[in-house]
């Protein structure tokens, strides 16, 4: 087998025949003598033998000389620059799991509470942790003080609906009974409706001036709130007095039908937006949908929230209701179960419980999960008719 290869070729160049003819050589004795040569596989395999005998490859273990070792040669093409040997970057470690702050963590274990249940004669409580990615702990707080101040005439229930901390809805929960009393002994002698109310009324105060300067809050607390709703028992059940700030919410059930007793206090409301905007540098804005005093809170009333003062106010709304023989349950709840469940629905809930108060309230927490709620949720329930003072 030979191979005739043209001067000039524009695949091999002159200098490289020599190289060809040796290939071919080897080619030829490789034939066995009956004329038939085992030829390689694929026509282009003789190429790549020659490809190695001009161009060996290095092996991959061998330690190349720096560059600066080389000799130049001036009358030589210019020398082809080395490749630069890059440095393998440092493996990249993506851990497990995202790690925790150890505050955090000592404060979760340190609370560790999902769930509280109180029960007395005439109510019943029942509050849920949220089960928000951002909840390290039970904010809401509520607070049932049979014989308020000694009386056996009157009681005192409220739910507090804490943010940005436990604090405020804590402080709110502990001193607020106390100080509700001492603002009812200090207009005994006025006696009337509007005494009472406005006993509530600086009660409330009270309690946001209190929690504001007293000596042993926290930076946490300093920019905390709370939501609060009370309802105030008097003459052996037979007067109620609610008051709300913020958006807990109290519903009666008059005749199997609900009765809101509070408005809820949020930035969406006309009326409260146009009393922050009245005053020095109130602002309203809409932050994706949800009104919010200064860009930053929801609700404009409340104890606490010592950043957004003058605009969030303590004080609250008030008013007075005889209760009659139509009046079966009051329920009291933060908006953990308002924002889920509407006022008639939690009536009919509640009344379907047969009079097992702490069955209703539970079933009222479960209707809120089951729709969605991950808020803190707290509801506490008076069934009126059992006369809980006596």
């Amino acid at each position: 087998m030979t191979c005739a290869l043209a001067p000039g070729s524009p695949v091999f160049s002159p200098s490289r025949l020599g190289l060809l003819e040796q290939l071919q050589l080897h080619n030829h004795h490789g034939c066995s003598s009956s004329g038939a040569c085992f030829l390689p596989s694929s026509p282009l395999r003789p190429f790549a033998h020659l490809r190695a005998r001009i161009h060996p490859e290095p092996s991959p273990c061998a330690v190349q000389p720096p560059p600066a070792a080389k000799a130049a040669d001036p009358s030589s093409s210019p020398a082809v620059k080395a490749p630069v040997k890059r440095r393998r970057p440092a493996p990249l470690l993506v851990p497990a799991a995202v790690t925790v702050a150890p505050a955090v963590l000592e404060a979760a274990a340190a609370t560790g509470v999902e769930e509280v249940a109180e029960q007395g004669e005439g109510f019943a409580a029942f509050c849920r942790r949220g089960k928000g990615r951002k909840r390290v702990e039970m904010e809401d707080r509520h607070v049932a003080a049979v014989a308020l101040g000694g009386d056996r005439a009157q009681a005192l229930f409220g739910v507090f609906d804490g943010h940005g901390g436990k604090g405020a809805a804590e402080f709110a929960a502990d001193n607020m009974p106390r100080i509700v009393a001492e603002e009812l002994e200090r207009s005994a002698r006025s006696g009337g409706r509007a005494a009472v109310e406005g006993a509530v009324r600086r009660a409330y105060l009270r309690t946001d001036e209190e929690f504001s300067t007293t000596p042993s809050k926290n930076r946490e607390q300093a920019g905390g709130g709370a939501c609060c709703v009370t309802a105030l028992l008097r003459e052996g059940g037979r007067q109620l007095v609610v008051s709300g700030a913020g958006d807990c919410r109290a519903v009666l059930s008059r005749g199997g039908r609900a009765e809101a007793l509070t408005d809820d206090h949020r930035a969406s409301r006309q009326d409260e937006r146009d009393r922050i905007e009245a005053l020095k540098g109130g602002l309203v804005l809409n932050c994706r949908g949800v009104w919010r005093v200064q860009g930053s809170l929801a609700v404009t009333r409340g104890i606490g929230d010592a950043h957004l003062k003058p605009w969030v106010v303590a004080e609250p709304e008030t008013r007075t209701v005889d209760v009659g023989a139509d009046c079966e349950l009051l329920i009291l709840a933060s908006d953990g179960l308002w924002d889920k469940v509407g006022n008639q629905e939690a009536v009919d809930a509640a009344a379907a419980s047969s009079g097992d108060l702490p069955a209703a309230c539970r079933r009222l927490v479960d209707m809120a999960v089951s729709r969605g709620s991950s808020d803190d949720i707290s509801v506490l329930v008076v069934q009126l008719q059992r006369r809980p003072l006596r």
